[in-house]
C-alpha cells in the first residue's frame, strides 16, 4: 500500500506539472485530498476492514458452496469485526499517524475542536473533537455498516436455514444424520413444494435413507451436497428416495451467494447482443447455462448431443 500510495503521488505530482489546464486543476485537487489525514485514516481502515471479509468474499464466490463452512466464516467475520471495533482504533489510529509523519502529512491535534474541511465552525451545530470524529464518525460507523450488511445478509432465519440444510452435507451426515433437522426444513421453509401426505412420509423414508445410504462407505468419500445429488442420479436412489432428493436439489438452490446471478448478468450481456436481441427467453435461458457452465459443456460431444437429439420423440426438424 505504501508503495502505490507514493507512486500515484508521484503521477499527481507530474500531471500537476506537465498536464494541460483542466489536467493540472484535478490533479492538484486529487493530491491535495490524498495527502490529508482523513484520506489516510479511511485508507488503512479500508485496507483492515477488507482483510477480515475478504476471506468470506472469496468463499461466497465459489460456485459449489460449502454451507457448512460459510456459517461457520459468517460467525467468524462478525466476530473478527466486532473485536476490531473495541480493541483496533489505538493500534489503527498509531499506524495512520507513523505513515502521515514519514509522508510529511499533518497531524491533526486529537483533542482540537473539529472544523469540517473548507467549512467555518459557526456553521457547526455539533461541536466535538478530531478525536471523536475520526473514531467514531468514521472508524466506529464503517465498523457498523458492514456488521448490519452482514445482519442483513445473514439475518437468524437465514442461518437457521443454513443450518438445517447442513444436516444433508455428507461431511457431517455419515457421523450424525439429523433427521429432525431435515424434516423442520421441509416444515418451515418448503410448506409448498411437499404436500401434506408427503411430509408425514418423508421421516420414514430418511430413516430408510440413513440406512440404507448413508452407512455406505461410498458416501462418506461424497465431499458436498451437490456431489450428492449427483451421486443419487447416478445410482438411481433418487428415484427410490425421491423424497429426499427433492429435499437436495431445493437445498441446491439457496441463495447463499450472487456469484451465479453476476455471471449470469455477465454472459447475457455476451449472449443477447445487438443483433440477436430478439431472442426469446427459453433460448436465451438455454444459450446462458451452455455459456456459463463451459467445464461441463466441454465433457460432450457434438455427436453425442446429434445422437440424443435423433432419439427424441418430439421434434421439429425432420432427418
Amino acid at each position: 500500500m505504501i508503495k502505490l500510495f507514493s507512486a500515484t503521488c508521484v503521477v499527481l505530482l507530474k500531471v500537476k506539472v506537465e498536464g494541460n489546464s483542466s489536467q493540472r486543476g484535478e490533479a492538484k485537487w486529487a493530491y491535495e485530498e490524498m495527502t490529508t489525514f482523513e484520506f489516510v485514516l479511511m485508507l488503512h481502515l479500508m485496507k483492515e476492514i477488507m482483510l477480515i471479509t475478504d476471506f468470506l468474499c472469496q468463499a461466497l464466490q465459489c460456485k459449489t458452496q460449502d454451507i457448512l463452512n460459510t456459517m461457520n466464516l459468517v460467525s467468524s467475520t462478525k466476530e473478527l469485526l466486532r473485536k476490531f471495533r473495541v480493541d483496533g482504533w489505538d493500534a489503527l489510529n498509531l499506524n495512520v499517524i507513523l505513515f502521515c509523519k514519514s509522508r510529511n502529512i499533518d497531524v491533526p491535534d486529537m483533542n482540537a475542536h473539529y472544523i469540517e474541511r473548507g467549512g467555518r465552525a459557526r456553521h457547526q451545530q455539533d461541536k466535538f473533537t478530531f478525536q471523536h470524529h475520526y473514531q467514531v464518525e468514521i472508524f466506529c460507523a464503517a465498523i457498523d455498516f458492514q456488521l448490519q450488511e452482514l445482519d442483513h445478509r445473514f439475518n437468524e432465519d437465514a442461518m437457521e436455514l443454513l443450518s438445517f440444510a447442513s444436516a444433508l452435507d455428507p461431511r457431517d451426515a455419515h457421523e450424525f444424520f439429523r433427521i429432525d433437522d431435515i424434516c423442520q426444513l421441509v416444515e418451515k421453509y418448503y410448506p409448498e413444494d411437499f404436500s401434506d401426505h408427503e411430509k408425514l412420509l418423508i421421516r420414514m423414508e430418511l430413516k430408510h435413507f440413513e440406512h440404507n445410504v448413508v452407512r455406505q462407505p461410498k458416501f462418506k468419500q461424497l465431499g458436498s451436497i451437490s456431489r450428492l445429488c449427483q451421486w443419487l442420479v447416478e445410482t438411481r436412489k433418487s428415484e427410490t428416495f425421491f423424497l429426499v432428493y427433492r429435499v437436495v436439489v431445493l437445498v441446491l438452490t439457496l441463495p447463499v451467494s450472487t456469484a451465479t446471478t453476476e455471471r449470469a448478468f455477465s454472459a447475457m450481456n455476451i449472449i443477447k447482443t445487438r443483433l440477436r436481441n430478439k431472442m426469446e427467453d427459453e433460448f436465451l435461458n438455454d444459450a446462458l447455462v451452455l455459456f456459463i457452465e463451459k467445464e461441463i459443456v466441454a465433457k460432450f460431444s457434438s455427436d453425442s448431443i446429434v445422437d440424443d437429439f435423433k432419439d427424441l420423440k418430439e421434434r421439429r426438424i425432420p432427418f
